[in-house]
């Protein structure tokens, strides 16, 4: 057989439910006649943003795969590069399958494709000839599927110059799938660390996404009630610990300042603490920081830590729990009622600051307005939330309740204009039962414009809602300063352009929605059209209203 059909028949073994592409890639003629789903995308960032969101929402148990162009003339994986680079900041297990240059041409090319994708991969693999694919395969999956998480990228040796890139045996060559491995931490390290939370006066638990990668919500909820500590989250964590809890101070805002600020230990589980945006970040210094995280190059990064463990989350914290119960009991402490009040009271002084907002019956709507109202329209036990960059996540990320492990899909450091849609369509491949909605604004919703109609084609039944507010993220006309010209503004207002209709004009079913009443029965007729098994749109006319705070640095 092609070599190409074995690594289809190999991505099939290993649970591989579809491919993404654009156009088409090395083995999607072979994906095609093996009888592989194939979803083709508008450009190529969209396939590996659909193979990142569909990894992403399954926590790593199903992974992603992209087929685009590569080879000597790498275009399409030139292009892709900003999405898989964003795959990597967020470790997230993806695998990118494309053509390699010839051998002969190897070494002799000024630009190399194969070169540039290692500073954005876990790891970069060259197959120079057909017998070795089950070797490079294995190893593909063993990194996606241990140890720290992250996007894998293998190109084949292509044309006539690769003279041992022939045909394929693949019962001589045989494969069989990789099942990753975890690991504990140190059990000496493990008691340390719970003797120093128990001896703390204010500690915070900071949870990270390892905490998602490592299926250990359920055992993240237990331990956070032995020990009875204020739960915070990074934003790729949201939803990773159930934000109606008592214990949650959520994910950024009056309660996270106030706890984080005055603790006396943070705790980090599943989180690198290390720089980047929308993370947050407190003054370590008289602070005990303890952290458990699986990879060691995550250790000592921004902060001197104190007390580290070296281990996959879920079997970290299955020893913590164990060890909270021989050091205080099996039913672990009693229920801070001082503190369980606190932090319902600071929530709600942070409902009150944005209660204007959220019930404003104002026109054009108020933003704030449009994510409570989604809050309250839709089955949140049953349901998948993203948003996108700018101020879009700066709202939702501060107000949006989630209670089930994700979701909401929070992202945003080293990231791309337009990933929310590609995190809600891939989320939906996951989650089919689920309602998936992406919110969306100005300067992303041009990025995606082209995307709908795969929606449609391929019937994922999301809705985008798009808050248009004619602001661009905030570098409209007023952002340039005194002198500049309205006219020659890259902002074009929605009295004049109407995104429902360039969507409608794809295909797909729409809503224009002006009145802050309308809001609600829109997001019901939506779910009506997702729940046929067909997206659904809706432009919903919104004022330019600010952004409450910042992230903490």
């Amino acid at each position: 057989m092609k070599p190409e059909t074995g690594i289809v028949r190999i991505l099939k073994q290993e649970g591989t439910e579809f491919l993404c592409v654009m156009p088409v890639g090395n083995i999607t003629p072979s994906a095609s006649k093996e009888k592989l789903r194939i979803i083709m995308m508008r450009n190529e960032r969209f396939a590996v943003g659909l193979a990142d969101g569909y990894s992403r929402a399954s926590n790593g148990k199903k992974i992603g795969v992209f087929n685009i162009q590569g080879g000597a003339y790498p275009v399409g994986a030139e292009i892709a590069q900003g999405a898989v680079a964003q795959a990597f900041e967020d470790s997230s297990p993806i695998l990118g399958i494309l053509s390699g240059p010839p051998l002969s041409q190897l070494g002799r090319n000024r630009f190399d494709i194969t070169r540039q994708y290692e500073g954005i991969t876990k790891w970069t693999g060259y197959i120079p000839e057909s017998s070795r694919i089950p070797e490079f395969m294995r190893r593909a999956f063993t990194y996606l599927k241990t140890g720290r998480r992250g996007p894998v990228v293998l190109h084949c040796a292509s044309g006539r110059s690769s003279p041992n890139w022939g045909e394929y045996d693949d019962v001589k060559l045989p494969y069989e799938p990789v099942k990753g491995w975890k690991y504990p931490g140190d059990p000496r390290d493990v008691k340390v660390a719970v003797r120093a939370l128990l001896n703390a006066k204010n500690p915070v638990i900071y949870v990270g996404q390892g905490v998602f990668y490592g299926d250990a919500c359920n055992e993240l909820k237990e331990f956070a009630e032995l020990i009875q500590v204020p739960i915070l989250t990074s934003l790729l964590a949201k939803s990773a610990f159930p934000e109606n809890h008592p214990l949650s101070i959520g994910v950024r805002g009056i309660p996270v300042s106030h706890y984080l600020g005055n603790a006396d230990l943070v705790f980090g589980i599943g989180e690198s603490l290390a720089p980047g945006d929308y993370k947050h970040y407190f003054n370590g210094s008289g602070k005990i920081i303890i952290q458990a995280d699986i990879d060691e190059r995550d250790i000592n990064t921004r902060y001197k830590i104190d007390h580290a463990i070296i281990g996959d989350a879920k079997l970290v914290l299955e020893q913590m729990i164990a060890e909270i119960k021989n050091q205080v009991g099996s039913e672990g402490r009693q229920k801070p009622i001082k503190l369980i009040e606190n932090i319902k009271k600071l929530k709600n002084d942070q409902f009150l600051k944005y209660k204007p907002a959220l019930l404003s019956n104002e026109k054009p709507i108020n933003p704030y307005r449009v994510h409570w109202d989604l809050m309250r329209a839709i089955d949140m036990n049953n349901s998948i939330v993203s948003h996108d960059a700018g101020n879009i996540r700066d709202q939702m990320s501060t107000i949006y309740e989630a209670v089930i492990p994700r979701g909401f899909i929070g992202w945003g450091n080293c990231s791309s204009l337009g990933f929310g849609f590609c995190a809600a369509a891939g989320a939906k491949l996951a989650y089919p039962q689920r309602q998936v909605f992406h919110v969306t604004g100005d300067a992303a919703i041009m990025y995606q414009i082209g995307n709908f109609e795969a929606l449609v084609r391929e019937k994922i039944a999301i809705t985008t809602i798009h808050i248009n507010n004619s602001g661009f993220g905030g570098y409209g006309p007023g952002f340039w300063g005194a002198g500049h010209h309205p006219e020659t503004s890259a902002v074009t207002p929605h009295s004049v352009l109407s995104t429902s209709k360039m969507v409608e004009a794809l295909g797909e079913y729409s809503e224009r929605v002006e009145d802050p009443d309308e809001v609600i029965p829109a997001i019901k007729r939506a779910i009506n059209v997702n729940n046929s098994g067909n997206p659904a749109f809706l432009e919903i006319i919104c004022s330019q209203y600010p952004v409450y705070g910042k992230w903490l640095r």
